[in-house]
Formats: C-alpha cells, structure tokens, sequence
C-alpha cells in the first residue's frame, strides 16, 4: 500500500512527541488551594481529601515554602474561623484567618503571589454565601460585604481577589471599592462561571462552610446550561474581572471552551475537591494510576482552552512537569 499521509510519523520518540504538542503547560500557570484555621502547631488533614490539611498559620509557612521550592508561587488562601455571625463579620475583618494569613506569608515570602476568596459561606452562621433577607440570599445587599472583603484582603497583602459567591453585579461592586482605595492595580480573578455542582463536597468538609438549610441553586450555576456560561463571563468582563473561571473544570470543558472561542481575558479553571478526591480514592484502591490520571486531566483542562489552573494537585504536577511527563 502507498501512502504519503502518514500520522503516526510525528509520534516515533518522545523528543519529536514533546516538540509537535498542541497543548502545552508550565509551572506558572499553577494555583494551590490552601485552607488557614485559628491556633498555632497544627495541621489537620481533611478526611475526605487525602493528603490535604488545614493549617495554623505557623504550620501554613512551611507549606508555602515546600511550594516554593517545588515551583508552586500562587496560593489561594481559604479561612476557617473560630467564630461565625449572621454577616459573616470574620470574613472583612481586620484580624480575620486570612487576613492573618496573608501578612505572615508576605512578610516571610514576598515572592509568594497570594489571592484572596472573596466569599461569605466560611464565616456565615448559616453557610451561605451573602446576607440573608428571610431565607433567600440578598443580592444587592451582599454587594457591599463582598467589595469590604476584597478591600480588607487586598489591604492585608492579597496580590489579586477572586469573587466566588455568584452574585449578580458584584464585580464592578469590587472594582469600584478597589480604585477608589488606590488599589486599581489588583487583578480581579473573577469565578464567573460556577456551576452548583456535586463535585464541591469535601471542599464543605474542608471549609466547614455547607448551607445550614436549602442549598446554593438561586445564585450558583444549572449543571444544564452552557449558551449561560458565556453570558455570565461576558457580563463579569464588562464590569471589570481580568481573568474569569470555570468551577469545576473536568465536566466543564466544553464550557471552557466556548469562552475560549468568545473573550479575549485569560481562563482559569478550578480542579476542585470532588474532582481530587476521586482520583486520590481510587488511586489508593489500586484501581488506577493516580500519576498519570493526575496528569491527564489537567492536560485535558488546557486542551480545553485553559490559561490557569487551581489544583490541590499543583504540587505534584510541578513535579511532573520537571520530570517531562507533561509539560
């Protein structure tokens, strides 16, 4: 048989392999999610997420600089605080978990580039994600505690925020807080797309952050819909958001890749809890190979169209690159 179309010829060596590749990674497109708890000298490993912990602020240090020295320079930091309120006070507070978190991480590892959630389920009594009017989220309302956050992060040491609550209008609410602060410079990471998704669960073991009642449908994403996603990203950029991402990332690549195709900012997606834990989970069972299913579905992520990535996996993914697994 004569054939001059051969596919299988850019495929012979790893070296021809690694230099034809559509999709390509790098360290620094890496985010690790870290969660911060009251206290000192402990680390507590959340059940549901093996090998993720919570940690005291003199414990979160040494993580930070176990990422460092694997590559990892991006934290988003999560609090758990020891007290919670109807309006989640802890959240904009000045000796908030976090805010605490940011100043002893900046002033030990200026070099550490930290973001800040800017959400109110962690620190709410009822573990919503906004002020409620009877047991319905207010909107409007809630707009005004989420820019106070942004500011109150911003202030402590957080290089850029990311708004994760859903609601409508609160990115410009953020950016107008933030200039008229003299913080026009930070980035706003904007969790435009995020879908009320299954795959958050350990997260809200993690977070200690579930809805004391009902659940987060009137303000998070229908799993249904897709054409919404590009409506909700579109809306976040007018209003000022920088970067936008889809939450989760694994089911979602077709929604990442529409944005991909309709704005011109980066896309973040977020490898979130769910996700992690099934791998980790049916890796200890011994049902795959959690190093390379690791790996392959962060590639599948930037195939989609992905610019940035939060991971609990970032870590060793880092590990990975350097190793030329993927990269």
């Amino acid at each position: 048989m004569e054939m001059t179309k051969r596919p299988r010829r850019l495929r012979y060596g790893e070296s021809l392999r690694k230099m034809v590749r559509e999709t390509r990674m790098d360290k620094s497109a890496l985010i690790y999610p870290a969660f911060v708890m009251e206290g000192s000298g402990k680390e507590e490993e959340i059940a549901s997420m093996a090998g993720q912990y919570r940690y005291t602020i003199d414990r979160l240090l040494y993580k930070m600089e176990d990422l460092l020295d694997a590559g990892v320079d991006k934290v988003m930091l999560f609090g758990i605080p020891d007290h919670k309120d109807e309006k989640g006070s802890g959240a904009y507070a000045e000796d908030g978990i976090v805010q605490k978190g940011f100043r002893a991480i900046k002033e030990r590892f200026p070099e550490m580039y930290l973001i800040g959630d800017v959400c109110m389920c962690e620190y709410t009594s009822h573990g919503h994600c906004g002020i409620l009017h009877g047991q319905e989220v207010d909107n409007d309302t809630t707009l005004d505690y989420l820019a106070r956050i942004a500011l109150s992060q911003v202030e402590a040491g957080a290089d850029m925020v990311a708004p994760s609550d859903m609601m409508d209008g609160r990115v410009a609410a953020i950016r107008r807080l933030l200039d008229q602060n003299g913080h026009e410079n930070v980035p706003i990471m904007s969790y435009a797309v995020k879908y009320a998704s299954a795959f958050y669960g350990p997260f809200r073991e993690a977070a200690d952050s579930a809805p004391a009642f009902g659940d987060r449908k009137s303000y998070q994403m229908d799993v249904h819909n897709r054409r919404e996603g590009v409506k909700e990203a579109l809306m976040d950029i007018e209003e000022g958001a920088d970067i936008i991402m889809v939450k989760p990332a694994m089911a979602f690549g077709d929604v990442i890749h529409d944005l991909k195709e309709r704005v011109n900012v980066p896309i973040a997606a977020y490898n979130v809890s769910g996700e992690y834990c099934m791998v980790k989970t049916a890796a200890q069972m011994g049902y795959i190979d959690e190093t390379a299913m690791m790996c392959e579905i962060a590639v599948s992520t930037f195939r989609a169209g992905a610019d940035i990535y939060l991971t609990y996996f970032a870590k060793e993914l880092a590990k990975c690159m350097d190793e030329g697994r993927i990269g």
